[in-house]
C-alpha cells in the first residue's frame, strides 16, 4: 500500500538522498527542484508534501499557499535552514503540520513522515483502520468510496465490499464460495459466476488494482 509523497527541494544532492530514503519505505516519491513545477502538480493529490522554504524560483510559503487553496486537508512538512522560530510560526499560520530544521538526518524525516501519515490517515492501528491505500487507489471503508488521484470512481455497494474483503485478506487466495459467503452472506443462493462478473467490472473500472486469478481456486489481491 503505497503512500504518495511529494518532495520539493532545489538542493539536488539533498533531494536525491531524501528521495532514496523515502523510497526505501515503499512509498511513491515524486521530486521537484523548484516551486513552480510543484505548484503545477497540486491537482495530483499526494498524501503528504515535504516542502523546503528556500527555493530558487519562489519560496515555500507561496507554494503552501497554493497547496492549501486547492487541497486544504493535505498535510505539509516544512524544511528550512533559516531562522527556526520565525519559519516555524509562519509555517503553522499557513497550515503546515510539521517543521524540520536543516541540517537533519534523513531517517528523522522518514520517521516524521510516518507519524504524520498515520495521524492523518488513521493507519496507526491495523485492526481499526478505515482508509486503505493500494495501487494508488484510496479506499475509504467508512465513506464507502474509492478514489484515484482524488477522482471518485463510481462503484456499486457489492464492488466496494469485495474490494475491502480482498484488502483485508491481501495476498491470500479466496475461493468463489468464500467470497460469496463474505460478501453476499451465508444465505445466498445462486451461481458463483456472480463473483466472476463482479471481478470483471472492477478490473474495468480499476485497471491498476492487482486482482490475480488463481486458476482452479478463485482470486487474490496483491500489492
Amino acid at each position: 500500500m503505497k503512500a504518495k509523497i511529494y518532495l520539493v527541494d532545489d538542493d539536488f544532492e539533498l533531494n536525491k538522498v531524501l528521495t532514496t530514503y523515502l523510497e526505501k519505505e515503499d512509498w511513491y516519491v515524486k521530486s521537484f527542484y523548484n516551486g513552480y513545477d510543484a505548484i503545477s502538480s497540486i491537482d495530483e493529490n499526494p498524501h503528504i508534501w515535504i516542502l523546503d522554504i528556500m527555493l530558487s524560483d519562489t519560496d515555500g510559503f507561496e507554494v503552501i499557499k497554493k497547496i492549501k487553496e486547492k487541497t486544504p486537508n493535505v498535510p505539509v512538512i516544512f524544511i528550512s535552514a533559516r531562522d527556526q522560530t520565525l519559519d516555524r510560526v509562519l509555517g503553522l499560520e499557513m497550515g503546515s503540520d510539521d517543521y524540520i530544521a536543516k541540517p537533519f538526518l534523513p531517517r528523522e524525516l522518514v520517521i516524521r513522515v510516518k507519524k504524520l501519515y498515520e495521524r492523518t490517515y488513521g493507519l496507526n492501528n491495523e485492526t481499526n483502520r478505515k482508509l486503505y491505500i493500494i495501487n494508488d487507489y484510496e479506499i475509504d471503508e467508512e465513506k464507502r468510496s474509492v478514489k484515484l488521484n482524488g477522482i471518485l470512481i463510481e462503484l456499486s455497494s457489492k464492488e466496494i465490499e469485495i474490494i475491502i474483503t480482498f484488502i483485508k485478506n491481501i495476498g491470500k487466495p479466496l475461493t468463489r464460495d468464500r467470497l460469496l459467503t463474505l460478501v453476499w452472506g451465508e444465505n445466498y443462493f445462486g451461481s458463483d459466476r456472480v463473483v466472476d462478473d463482479l471481478i470483471r467490472r472492477i478490473r474495468e473500472k480499476m485497471p491498476y488494482l492487482k486482482i490475480e486469478t488463481v486458476y482452479g481456486l478463485g482470486y487474490r489481491l496483491v500489492n
